[in-house]
């Protein structure tokens, strides 16, 4: 299990931009069975810590004497820099099932994209989970060899989990698929052959037939017009 150090926090509210320009990251502890906590942890540590264990992965999180199993349960980012500016650390039952989002990662390569010059397209890129703290995985791994034609497709009944994980979407969404080129939709699109649907031809007929008293009108003022002239 991966270690992380903090220290409680004395700084709070407004004060807390002081600590980030040094470096530090005001951070939250909480769970059913403890009382909140205001943290302070290095900025870098942090980082590291988070691209290695993501929000799905139980880390220890040590505070003075105390060592708590955790997980990384939210991360608010600053919006131009995409670097992490307030952690919440959430400490579950072990004994409870939890939620957590688990990452996709695409293996392998698909023949519909080597051979036939498709595109393949990942529908799902993370997926939500359920299981045991100390069995959620870090990540999920998804081989896309089986993508030989445009037919072929990765669904989210194929998934490969680990023991006591359950998915919480529907089984039969789609994962990963590899689409035609453009070239090929659009040649298909034009061999499609034309129809006609019955109520949009009444329409036109219709239309046609209100707009045939307006063309009589207008045929009997020429003839009038004509006749002045004579």
């Amino acid at each position: 299990m991966l270690n992380l150090k903090a220290k409680i926090r004395e700084k709070t509210g407004k004060k807390v931009k002081a600590l980030r320009k040094q470096g530090i990251l005001p951070a939250v502890l909480y769970g059913p069975e403890i009382k909140n906590l205001s943290l302070e942890i290095d900025s870098k540590e942090f980082e590291n810590m988070y691209k290695e264990a993501g929000e799905s992965s139980l880390i220890s999180l040590q505070v003075g004497d105390d060592k708590f199993s955790v997980l990384i349960h939210g991360v608010k980012k600053d919006p131009l820099t995409g670097k992490p500016i307030h952690a919440d650390f959430y400490q579950p039952i072990l004994t409870e099932e939890v939620e957590a989002s688990v990452p996709i990662v695409f293996e392998g390569e698909a023949l519909a994209v080597k051979e036939l010059g498709g595109t393949l397209v990942r529908e799902i890129s993370e997926i939500e989970v359920k299981a045991l703290p100390q069995n959620l995985p870090h990540e999920i791994k998804v081989n896309i060899d089986g993508l030989k034609t445009f037919e072929h497709e990765i669904l989210v009944k194929d998934l490969e989990l680990p023991q006591g994980v359950t998915v919480q979407r529907e089984k039969n969404e789609i994962v990963a698929v590899v689409t035609p080129p453009e070239t090929e939709k659009i040649e298909e699109e034009l061999e499609k052959p034309i129809e006609e649907k019955p109520e949009e031809v009444e329409k036109v007929e219709e239309k046609k037939e209100e707009e045939k008293p307006e063309e009589k009108k207008e045929e009997k003022e020429k003839e009038e017009k004509k006749d002045e002239e004579k």
